[in-house]
């Protein structure tokens, strides 16, 4: 694009250049988007508020440019790096360099823009190194492996602008915690003033947001932008020929599959999202069984799958080749697929924000609408459509709460600085403390930090292994040159399970997959992956060899994590459609699906609300059941279970077994539960509450297993050079010493007191839970006797049943014949 001016002198002409920029493309450019620009170029921070596929990237990348226009380009030395586009995935970095050289041709800035990321190749990071890109899309480790470089105040002295895409997506996250530190130390190392900028979609608190990203001492002078433009979700649930009256999870999702095939076919592309890996190798093999003609049409993204793989995947959607990727939260976010036109939901998303991250991949454009289909796993997980598409239309998200004193990001973080040549404490105790997640770092904890990096601390100060750091003349430094590269292969705060590379034994690489599950399988045990049927041979070299399988059956790889809550935003939209059907209301089609099921309900108890906490008695040939149902999300059920199990066992000797769900959880035991003289002596009292959550669950337990990640991102515990990892059973041994040793020897370690708060706050959501207890304390406890488990009981009783080791089959049969037995007695009725 020729801009019509030799050189423009003042803003407005520069605005006037991207109007004129989009007129050519046939687009007018929204009010937000000129208002960014403008704040911009007047060299302005703040936050950019969008939703997807607005054209919220261009809101910002446009003014770099504009900017760029202003300058005299035959100034720029080799090597002036001026952006750094900060993006938290992989494949969002890689379509955004894409879409940003583009731009930068058409206006002929002769701009280069370089792809920083983990996939990056050893020769590329060198060619970055010798002479930088105008332009850096990177991701947050990628950004802190550079900091670890000794020239890295050179390289980035030139900065003028940091721009942080999808920062909904880092804050609340450890990686959000380093990326405020990064920025952090670029604010001082820039011979300009560094713009910062964040793109979020809507979050509950866009505010609080807008200041763990600036940090303390701008966040007043950033500004909050708000685009104007309303983007229409469309929310259509995929409804069952019939209801069972007796749900259980997991029985319909892949049996929806008849259904789900017409809205692929009638589409352009369609991303089908799963909550986990292991459900989109499930429904990649349920699609091609029952529809082997979508072979070659249909594909599968996931995290575990090799980064080939992906990209082809990626490339095909946007070629247009595929009908449908069956995909995890690997296409979250703002990956600009314009094929695209249809998403659907397998099982509830847990929250409304994620849903509507996921509905606006479909339509990702200005003007287009978002068409979403949710597929329900059991039938009661049709009200969770209703309550999402009415809480997208009233506009309420969940808020992401930011991290604070996270103690291992901050020893990660000072040991890069000494690797990249040292840093001197009173000058970076002022950078940390400007940060949101380290504004009320104290000066006793900033000298505890320095000395375990220096010493390893109190109990570890006798092993050199852990004295990293040393000081010289006031400044921290690292000249141990192995000690220097395990930090830099250690850099980074995601933390899982160690995993071993799966490759054919004929050569080609599928992905990874972790090392606990290929330690239960035996030569010749087949399993699902990457949509293949494999077969193991043996793990060499850290590396699983397989070959392909024709048998028609194979377990599927369960991985770690992908286990969420329900959010509390949306359980109380689910208790407002609830109390909708109690008045009588079934105007959602959902509702009106399920009636028969909440009609049987009220029939046999009643429905949950919000005024009432319903308890339900029971007995069956398994014993003696009390379910609960506060719907407040798996995780503070599984605390609350164990604290009512505790309280009641102090009034007699019993013992329970637990299941929980995110509407409720269930006790049972083999004898009679004395539940109303529980409920006289003020079963969930607040006092003493945390001294008796403390003796219901093993918190030091959980505590130990969390300081393995702790420990890991702090850099006590090395997972292994490249292609020579540690076993998970040896880190985890390691990790649980390590533990002992600080618990006995050292109990005001930080990271010890971590792993704890972490354990709270993450694990066991303390802050919800407290909440949880006093909104039950301030309703009327409803006690229901039932002559069998209600519809609402029935899939917390079914979810029991898979702790006994049961093959889906035999699970299915055994649910089966529990339906007909519970069907005849209603007919009997």
């Amino acid at each position: 694009m020729n801009s019509g001016l030799s050189k423009p002198e003042t803003i407005s002409d520069l605005v006037e250049i991207g109007c004129r920029w989009f007129h050519e493309k046939k687009w007018n450019p929204f009010h937000f988007q000129i208002k960014t620009w403008e704040a911009y170029l007047e060299g302005k921070s703040g936050l950019l508020n969008a939703p997807t596929g607005s054209g919220k990237t261009y809101a910002l990348w446009v003014p770099c440019v504009l900017e760029a226009l202003n300058e005299d380009i035959t100034r720029y030395p080799k090597g002036q790096l001026r952006v750094l586009w900060v993006t938290p995935l992989r494949a969002l970095a890689k379509d955004i360099h894409s879409a940003m050289q583009s731009l930068c041709d058409e206006f002929s800035t002769g701009w280069q823009i370089g792809l920083r990321t983990g996939d990056t190749t050893t020769g590329e990071r060198q060619k970055q190194k010798q002479k930088a890109p105008h332009c850096l899309v990177i991701t947050p480790e990628s950004l802190h492996i550079l900091l670890s470089q000794s020239d890295y105040p050179h390289y980035f002295k030139d900065l003028r602008s940091v721009i942080v895409d999808e920062w909904h997506e880092l804050i609340g996250t450890k990686r959000g915690v380093a990326t405020e530190l990064a920025l952090s130390r670029l604010k001082h190392i820039t011979r300009s003033k560094l713009k910062i900028w964040g793109i979020s979609a809507t979050i509950g608190n866009l505010k609080q947001a807008k200041r763990v990203l600036l940090g303390e001492e701008t966040y007043k002078k950033g500004v909050d932008i708000v685009s104007e433009v309303e983007k229409k979700i469309e929310v259509r649930s995929v409804l069952p020929d019939e209801v069972e009256k007796f749900p259980w999870t997991g029985h319909l999702g892949t049996n929806l599959v008849h259904k789900v095939i017409p809205i692929i076919e009638s589409s352009g592309t369609t991303l089908l999202f799963t909550n986990t890996r292991s459900q989109t190798e499930l429904w990649y093999q349920a699609i091609l069984k029952a529809y082997p003609d979508m072979a070659g049409v249909i594909a599968m993204h996931h995290g575990s799958m090799d980064q080939a793989i992906r990209n082809w995947v990626e490339d095909a959607i946007h070629e247009g080749k595929l009908k449908c990727v069956i995909c995890t939260s690997s296409l979250d976010l703002g990956v600009d697929f314009r094929p695209v036109d249809t998403v659907i939901q397998v099982g509830g998303p847990k929250g409304v924000s994620r849903f509507q991250q996921r509905a606006g991949r479909s339509g990702h454009h200005p003007g287009a609408v978002s068409k979403i289909f949710f597929v329900p796993t059991h039938s009661l997980e049709l009200i969770e459509g209703a309550a999402l598409r009415k809480a997208i239309a009233d506009h309420k998200y969940e808020s992401r709460k930011p991290l604070e004193r996270s103690m291992d990001v901050l020893v990660q973080y000072l040991v890069t600085l000494s690797v990249s040549g040292g840093f001197k404490p009173v000058n970076i105790y002022q950078e940390i403390k400007q940060c949101y997640g380290y504004r009320l770092l104290t000066a006793k904890e900033w000298q505890w930090a320095l000395d375990f990096i220096t010493t390893g601390g109190k109990t570890l100060g006798v092993y050199d292994e852990f004295a990293r750091v040393y000081e010289d003349d006031g400044i921290y430094r690292i000249i141990n040159k192995r000690a220097a590269t395990r930090h830099k292969l250690s850099i980074g705060t995601i933390v899982g399970d160690p995993t071993l590379k799966v490759r054919f034994i004929t050569g080609g690489y599928l992905g990874t997959i972790e090392e606990y599950f290929i330690s239960k399988l035996n030569p010749g045990d087949t399993f699902w992956f990457a949509g293949k049927n494999l077969e193991f041979i043996q793990i060499k070299d850290l590396t699983v060899l397989v070959r392909k399988s024709k048998r028609k059956k194979g377990v599927t790889p369960a991985w770690a994590g992908g286990r969420f809550p329900l959010s509390s935003m949306l359980s109380d939209v689910i208790k407002d459609k609830l109390e909708e059907a109690q008045r009588g209301n079934y105007t959602d089609i959902e509702l009106q699906t399920i009636r028969p099921i909440l009609e049987l309900q009220s029939q046999w108890s009643q429905l949950p609300d919000s005024k009432s906490l319903l308890i339900e008695r029971t007995e069956t040939e398994y014993g003696h059941h009390i379910f609960i149902y506060p719907f407040e999300g798996m995780f503070v059920h599984e605390v609350l279970a164990s604290l009512v199990a505790y309280r009641i066992s102090r009034i007699t000797r019993i013992s329970f077994s637990i299941s929980m769900n995110d509407y409720g959880f269930e006790l049972l035991s083999d004898q009679e539960v004395p539940i109303e003289e529980a409920l006289e002596l003020d079963l969930f009292s607040e006092n003493n509450l945390m001294q008796d959550i403390n003796e219901s669950i093993n918190k030091t337990e959980m505590a130990t297993r969390k300081f393995r990640d702790v420990a890991t991102i702090a850099g006590l515990i090395f997972q292994g050079y490249p292609g020579k990892n540690i076993r998970a059973r040896h880190l985890q041994a390691s990790s649980t010493v390590l533990y002992k040793v600080f618990e006995e020897y050292d109990q005001h370690n930080l990271l010890i007191k971590q792993s704890m708060q972490e354990v709270m706050t993450q694990q066991l959501e303390e802050s919800r839970l407290f909440e949880a207890i006093r909104r039950i304390n301030k309703q009327k406890i409803v006690l229901k006797d039932t002559r069998q488990p209600t519809p609402f009981a029935f899939p917390i009783l079914v979810d029991s049943l898979r702790r006994e080791n049961l093959t889906s089959e035999q699970l299915a049969e055994r649910v089966t014949k529990m339906q007909l037995q519970f069907e005849r007695r209603l007919t009997k009725e």
